[in-house]
């Protein structure tokens, strides 16, 4: 909270910086507006607003783009907004792959590249992959550096992004993995965010619930991870470790976890869960998840029954969350997402079941719409922050 900050300290170049914010995310999201609308819309006065957006165009972020109809008197300058005007670098780093994008003030992704990864641990090696893809797609966009905002890194596991270190990632079996060369190597401001809040954060962007106020994403894939938004914000917790509902116990003494503890939610609700699960019945291993639902589909019964036993631990942490923050909405997102028609109604009816607390229509949950860009757009929007965003939007 800021209710103790006095008007008196507040300086001329803030207010004028807060209001240029302003200004620049009204027209983010309306795209073009005279500058009487603006005004209007922002409580502002026309000096105001046309010093701003002055200063807004030279920089390149606002630009005249004809004028509107009159009503009575001069016609009225339009001022639209320009999504090429700055760049953005998001980096999604997984066990096996990297991959690397450029985006635009629109979250456009215009260049995408992925390469292989050998040794997570390795991470100047991975830097020096990065750095390479990231100066070819500058040169092939032929773009000024000074507009590029910035890189964003994607990690799966705990993240201290003050620090830029991967702290723990126990599907991975490492900790303490630095990424301050990063910046070094590439030049460029890096910013660092755990792939589930990564998600959640672009989902409450860019996806299908942007701009409502409370949901958790849920992130479904070797491990689970979920990132939490609430009132717009993504909430982190004191120790930026919130969200953690992966390895929340929903077997108490069940199997062991990555983690070391046992009977954690996403030993049974994660794409290992499910074929696990399929494995505990027939003995037989199977590749992927993607295996599982092709004798889903074919009609088999050790398929079926062991899709129907994974939907029920994965009902049951949804269920958690639901109890614990009581969400507007919960995001799935991951490879499960191809497969929804096969088993979306039967998970919702063991998610709704009769109970005192909630019903169907409470929480709304929805496959996101970002698929399998989610995280990494979310990291691309990390640099884009203190530009046109008003606060960072995190707690």
């Amino acid at each position: 909270m800021f209710t103790s900050l006095l008007p008196e300290t507040i300086g001329q170049d803030t207010i004028k910086d807060s209001n240029a914010k302003r200004i620049l995310n009204l027209l983010y999201k309306e795209r073009q507006l005279t500058k009487h609308e603006i005004a209007q819309r922002l409580g502002l006065s026309i000096p105001t607003v046309i010093s701003n957006a002055n200063d807004l165009m030279a920089e390149g972020l606002l630009e005249e783009a004809g004028v509107g109809d009159s009503t009575g008197g001069r016609k009225p300058v339009i001022i639209s907004f320009r999504p090429e005007a700055r760049f953005s670098f998001g980096v999604d780093i997984a066990p096996n792959e990297g991959r690397v994008i450029m985006t635009d003030l629109d979250s456009k992704i215009l260049e995408d590249e992925r390469f292989p990864i050998l040794e997570l641990r390795k991470s100047k090696h991975i830097a020096e992959q990065v750095s390479r893809i990231i100066e070819e797609m500058i040169t092939r966009r032929d773009v000024p550096r000074n507009k590029i905002l910035g890189v964003g890194f994607s990690l799966p596991g705990t993240v201290n992004e003050l620090e830029l270190v991967l702290e723990n990632a126990p599907n991975l079996g490492i900790a303490n993995v630095s990424f301050r060369g990063f910046a070094e190597t590439l030049g460029l401001p890096i910013f660092v965010e755990n792939e589930a809040n990564a998600a959640a954060y672009g989902e409450s962007v860019l996806g299908r619930v942007k701009e409502m106020n409370n949901l958790v994403y849920v992130s479904i894939t070797k491990g689970i991870g979920t990132g939490i938004v609430i009132k717009n914000h993504l909430y982190k917790g004191m120790n930026k470790r919130a969200g953690e509902f992966g390895h929340m116990t929903v077997v108490a003494h069940g199997k062991v976890c990555n983690c070391g503890r046992e009977g954690c939610w996403e030993v049974y609700a994660s794409e290992r869960g499910l074929v696990d699960s399929y494995f505990d019945l027939t003995a037989q291993t199977l590749p992927s998840i993607d295996e599982v639902f092709r004798r889903v589909r074919l009609g088999e019964s050790a398929a079926l029954l062991a899709l129907e036993t994974y939907l029920d631990f994965l009902a049951i942490g949804i269920q958690n969350i639901i109890l614990l923050l009581d969400p507007d909405y919960i995001v799935l997102g991951g490879n499960l997402a191809k497969y929804q028609d096969d088993f979306f109604p039967s998970l919702l009816d063991k998610v709704f079941v009769v109970n005192n607390f909630f019903q169907k229509g409470d929480t709304k949950i929805l496959f996101s719409k970002l698929e399998d860009d989610a995280s990494i757009l979310g990291v691309s929007l990390l640099p884009m922050r203190t530009l046109f965003f008003l606060d960072e939007k995190v707690v």
